[in-house]
């Protein structure tokens, strides 16, 4: 059975021998949530079609193409999404089957009272990206900070750092890459699954941290299904000219009676990236990771573990990171375990828990060889825990009532030691939280949510005073200890209209508190890779943010769109103040002639954001053995401080649109992003030129016969930047000295049955 979409695992499957229908999606799901956007239904005792990749793969793809099989017929069905709500749904799908080129493969079907964006596992392949911010950055409301390939984190609606939570099957990613725009997410896109991007009341499930968003990969790691045929196995990767790229990874799921196993292990490397003109120095990188994974499953849910493992070593760009061999290198272990148990009886419908423990550890180094210097340390233990209990549904005199109640606690143990003194002693942040999701069907086009969370978080460290100029004399600060506890409350409500046409229209108000970090709170000192000065206040209030969302969408159809306007407004919004001053390595040296590394300040000012993001598709015409389509994509944020001036670091409106052919087995699509000049500019920022990102991509995808393991096959060729334009992100630290890679050219396989 062949799929337009080529990285699906399926449903739960019991342990039984019965020959079940499978729903496929791109990520492993229980009885769970089911926000969705369509795939495929297939009625076949198949297993796990799941992400993976192995050198010499394109030649084993070029083989198979080269039988000649002839492609199955599809039909689509559903893509879940699991991650906005605890809450399972029941009759939320999109109902009958319809026929394929009605729905799409990045605007969700069925609604959601968060605004939800997907990048499938085969969009994922096919961009090749070695970072989780590239990979999105041309999703509508999302950018990338892209301070080298591999350090680039994902922007969402102009917020970015410690408010932007990464994590994969539930657990955070548990690295350092929301303190430093040069410290890399550790989600490999290769092996990230399913991504979701959510923001609004979603991501109170989460944290206070996640005030901006979530990007949730789910790789199936903890397997949730024994594989029905008792093995699957896919391979997957490609190969960049821009940088003599090359990335493959292999992923293994294979059980019997009631345990699963699952493996899976990745390799990507790349030299500097060519740019117009020349090459981008400094910016070559390689990565390698492994996993192991199994669970017991019975009828009635699952309990699983798995280890996971991540070594990079990767440059930083830029011309004093490019004259000294600036370098980052990067090593981190996880454990996580999952379960759920579907009890159904005592009000009581099902029972999930989240487990995970990271050790993570990096070190940026001037020099290679004998001649490597380690500048600074960074570490952070980090364990974390979530469980959630979803109550059967109850007939008020209202409507019927679904709901789920939670509990999260979690701990970080962080410090980052320089070559003469610690940069952030040691310090501990602890918080528990409790949270409840109710939603209620008052009629049958109408539905209402409300959240709930309270948490406590406790944080001890060290704290610094600097004189009021952060200037000397004194020459050192005086530190001190210090030990904070916030009590951070939020809550949101939405509304779901179902309006003619099938659309749907929504409204969303939440109010978010946020606890300072400790490294907003205590940093002190160089950070060598960014080249930045960096003081933390120990001093800083709870972050407040109250907001409004307006949504209109419509998931299926020869026109399908999903639009949102937002207006936020925070109290004591947390930012990096560039104060004009530049130090060396210690505050004694800040303001001396020859100094180069921009002094920071973590200040906390009044703030306002107001943006949108619009994207559309629409089918012209059926052509061949498939259709024709256009698309169009916008964004836009603007973001101010109350006296006027202009929070920095903000991207700038983005316009883009492009044409499509896509049937059971091609895709075809070319697509031009226009980002427009940014000179809205915070404090000592510069103006940033605008630029046209052109974009074409061609996949086949097919079955080849084999007996009782069918084949698919899927290739693909996709060019980058082709009009080879200059590009610069205005959100980046390096934007005026890094350019984005040139012309590329992609090609990209996976093979999997």
């Amino acid at each position: 059975m062949t799929s337009l979409l080529v990285s699906c695992s399926s449903r739960y499957k019991p342990a039984s021998k019965a020959l079940l229908p499978l729903r496929l999606s791109c990520n492993s799901l229980t009885s769970g949530s089911r926000h969705a956007i369509p795939l495929l239904q297939v009625t076949r005792n198949k297993g796990q079609l799941a992400c993976g990749c192995i050198d010499g793969l394109l030649g084993v793809s070029a083989l198979a193409l080269s039988t000649g099989a002839h492609a199955q017929t599809v039909q689509l069905e559903e893509i879940v999404v699991t991650s906005p709500s605890p809450i399972a749904q029941s009759g939320q799908t999109t109902g009958e089957n319809v026929p394929w080129w009605a729905t799409s493969q990045s605007i969700p079907v069925a609604p959601s009272f968060s605004s939800v964006s997907v990048v499938t596992p085969q969009q994922a392949l096919s961009r090749g990206a070695a970072s989780l911010g590239d990979t999105l950055s041309t999703t509508p409301g999302v950018s990338s900070t892209s301070f080298s390939p591999v350090a680039s984190r994902p922007v969402i609606r102009g917020l970015g750092g410690f408010r932007v939570r990464t994590q994969e099957d539930g657990i955070g990613s548990g690295d350092m890459a929301n303190l430093g725009e040069d410290h890399a997410v550790t989600i490999d896109p290769l092996m990230s699954g399913q991504v979701e991007v959510i923001r609004g009341p979603g991501t109170l499930r989460y944290g206070s941290q996640a005030i901006g968003g979530v990007v949730s990969a789910n790789n199936g790691r903890i397997p949730t299904f024994v594989p029905a045929n008792g093995i699957a196995f896919q391979a997957r990767g490609g190969l960049n000219s821009v940088s003599n790229g090359k990335d493959g990874a292999v992923l293994l799921d294979a059980g019997g009676g009631n345990f699963a196993l699952h493996l899976d292990a990745f390799k990507r490397s790349a030299g500097d990236y060519r740019i117009p003109g020349g090459v981008q120095e400094n910016s070559s990188y390689s990565s390698q990771g492994q996993s192991l994974g199994g669970s017991y499953i019975f009828n009635d849910g699952f309990v699983g573990l798995s280890y996971q493992s991540m070594a990079m070593t990767y440059f930083i760009p830029g011309i004093e990171s490019a004259r000294v061999k600036n370098h980052i290198d990067l090593r981190q272990s996880k454990w996580s375990s999952r379960g759920e148990w579907r009890l159904r009886e005592g009000g009581i419908d099902t029972i999930k828990y989240w487990l995970g423990y990271t050790a993570y550890k990096h070190l940026e180094i001037d020099g290679v060889g004998a001649a490597a210097e380690v500048g600074s340390t960074f570490r952070n233990r980090e364990f974390e825990s979530r469980a959630e209990i979803s109550h059967l549904p109850v007939n008020t005199a209202l409507g019927e009532l679904r709901g789920a109640v939670g509990l999260q606690w979690g701990r970080r143990d962080l410090s980052v030691g320089g070559a003469d003194e610690q940069l952030l002693a040691p310090a501990r942040a602890q918080n528990v939280a409790a949270f409840v999701f109710e939603e209620l069907q008052v009629t049958s086009a109408l539905r209402a949510q409300g959240a709930v969370r309270a948490e406590r978080t406790d944080i001890n460290g060290t704290g610094a005073r600097f004189p009021a100029s952060f200037l000397p004399p004194p020459n050192d600060p005086t530190t001190f200890p210090v030990s904070r506890d916030f009590v951070p409350v939020s809550a949101s409500a939405g509304l779901l209209y179902d309006l003619p046409y099938e659309m749907v229209a929504r409204v969303t108000a939440q109010h978010v508190e946020r606890a300072p970090d400790p490294i907003e709170l205590f940093y002190k000192g160089p950070h060598d890779t960014p080249r930045t000065f960096e003081i933390g206040d120990p001093t800083m209030t709870l972050e407040r943010a109250n907001s409004l969302e307006l949504g209109l969408k419509r998931g299926r159809g020869d026109t399908r769109f999903d639009a949102s306007i937002f207006y936020t407004k925070f109290d004591n919004f947390i930012f990096k103040n560039f104060t004009g001053v530049r130090c060396g390595d210690d505050f004694a040296s800040c303001g001396t002639p020859g100094a180069t590394f921009d002094q920071i300040i973590y200040s906390q000012r009044d703030a306002k954001f107001v943006g949108g993001e619009l994207q559309v598709e629409h089918d012209v015409a059926k052509v061949w053995n498939g259709v024709w389509g256009v698309e169009a994509q916008y964004d836009f944020v603007r973001a101010t401080f109350t006296d006027g001036s202009f929070v920095p670091k903000i991207p700038p409106h983005r316009l883009g649109g492009g044409i499509f052919y896509r049937d059971p087995n091609w895709i075809a699509r070319v697509n031009l992003l226009h980002a427009f000049a940014q000179h809205n500019l915070g404090a000592f920022e510069t103006p940033t030129a605008g630029y046209n990102l052109l974009n074409a991509e061609l996949s086949y995808t097919t079955t080849v016969p084999t007996g009782s393991l069918p084949m698919e096959v899927s290739l693909g060729l996709k060019g980058e930047n082709l009009l080879n334009d200059d590009i610069r992100f205005h959100q980046s630290y390096k934007k005026d000295e890094v350019l984005q890679p040139g012309r590329n050219i992609r090609v990209f396989s996976s093979v999997k049955f």
